[in-house]
């Protein structure tokens, strides 16, 4: 007898179940699957919206009270007693003044890292906020004090739906990232033998409309690069600045005649972040003029490149000694390099695509807004975490632009929409909760 005729006598005399009936049950399993999610979700939203009023509080608290890096120790101690106060084990023994917190949920499963930069800058541009830095020359001119806040949230609505983590959070608030400085030595002092997270996220407060959450595969910034020039002395001040200009000529590239480094339109529908046709990718800059300085019989040309693609840097050095050699000044041509090349941040493909599948079924096709470019001039640490653990780092727009709310870094007048702490924890919660259930 046949394995089919055979199945089929069976569901006849019902010694089998009938498929239908079995495919009920699974729509019935995923139904309530699919319930189970929403409540968690709308649970979420729910606590965001219960602590938004605290937590903007605790942000103006950091911003009266700013603390340039390497000294951020009542910021420590601000955000290890929130996180006490939630139950969750601290640690403050890594480096710095740098504080973990660590939530385990009820269930085993994945490891996730939520980072949170705590340092503020050495300015003192105007400011128009009533709670204004109270600190002379130091400001949270960065958005360093919306970033604890929103990391903060995260904690605090993760712990009220621990039932609902299948694994465990780190939340890593790292010092000194103004410096480039604090991811690095953290993870020099052993921070990843400690907790061993699998993923890792974190945030930019920028520019954008408030609410928006803009992520990319790859790279986010352009790669900045510091390029020295030494040559020996002999050269007047009109053929150094000669050679520097023909320098910055070749290191010149852009689209139809654009302005990358005109940072105001990252914003611009047309030509910004989330045009697929945006100014803000394939190009090649120096950041200025080259400085120019004379040392023990030697002059220094230096200057700041931006670069978009990485595959192109190599060729920059060989084009600088090119042009020095083709000008005749092979003889005093001592060396050229770069004197600095920190890394940059690169998003990893597979978790940026699954962040943003999550992030839209949950809140909508306009949760994220997808971006097409690269910005000039800013960097992060977060990087030196990427190097080590696949990690996705987001920009989440502050601008309110009915309101005269600008939200561009390191720029005098610098202001957040503190509706950005709301769309912030909200959305990432949910975020790292649908990525510890995908085990």
């Amino acid at each position: 007898m046949k394995p089919l005729t055979l199945t089929l006598l069976c569901l006849a005399s019902g010694l089998l179940p009938a498929q239908g009936l079995n495919s009920k049950k699974k729509s019935a399993a995923y139904s309530s699957q699919n319930t189970k999610e929403q409540l968690v979700h709308q649970s979420v939203q729910q606590e965001t919206d219960r602590i938004f009023n605290k937590l903007v509080n605790v942000r103006r608290q950091f911003h009266e009270n700013p603390e340039l890096a390497g000294h951020e120790k009542q910021t420590q101690e601000t955000i290890k007693q929130y996180l006490l106060d939630l139950g969750l084990e601290v640690q403050t023994d890594n480096y710095g003044q740098s504080v973990v917190g660590i939530l385990k949920g009820d269930k085993k499963g994945k490891k996730i890292a939520w980072r949170s930069d705590m340092d503020a800058l050495p300015n003192d541009y105007p400011d128009p906020e009533t709670f204004k830095s109270k600190i002379k020359g130091i400001q949270h001119g960065c958005g360093h004090d919306l970033h604890m806040a929103v990391g903060l949230g995260i904690a605090e609505v993760l712990s009220k739906n621990k039932k609902s983590l299948k694994g465990t959070v780190y939340f890593i608030f790292q010092p000194e990232e103004e410096t480039f400085k604090g991811a690095k030595e953290m993870i020099n002092n052993g921070l990843l033998s400690k907790i061993h997270p699998d993923e890792i996220y974190g945030l930019h407060v920028t520019a954008t409309p408030v609410g928006q959450i803009m992520v990319k595969p790859n790279e986010m910034f352009a790669y900045q690069k510091k390029i020295r020039i030494q040559l020996k002395n002999g050269l007047s001040e009109e053929q150094l600045n000669g050679l520097t200009k023909k320098i910055s000529n070749a290191l010149f590239r852009t689209s139809n005649g654009s302005k990358p480094w005109e940072l105001q339109s990252i914003v611009d529908p047309k030509i910004g972040l989330t045009n697929p046709d945006t100014i803000f990718k394939d190009y090649l800059f120096t950041d200025g003029k080259f400085s120019i300085y004379s040392k023990n019989n030697q002059s220094f040309l230096e200057a700041y490149l931006y670069e978009t693609n990485a595959s192109h840097l190599d060729q920059i050095i060989p084009a600088v000694q090119k042009i020095i050699v083709d000008n005749g000044y092979q003889n005093q041509l001592v060396s050229v390099s770069f004197v600095q090349e920190n890394p940059t941040v690169i998003n990893n493909e597979k978790l940026t695509r699954s962040a943003i599948e999550i992030l839209q079924n949950l809140y909508g096709k306009d949760a994220v807004a997808a971006d097409y470019g690269q910005v000039p001039f800013f960097n992060d640490d977060f990087a030196y975490f990427q190097q080590k653990i696949p990690g996705v780092y987001f920009f989440l727009g502050g601008s309110n632009f009915e309101k005269g709310v600008i939200a561009m870094n390191h720029s005098p007048n610098f202001q957040v929409d503190e509706e950005s702490i709301r769309t912030g924890v909200k959305s990432f919660s949910s975020l790292i909760i649908e990525r510890l259930n995908k085990n």
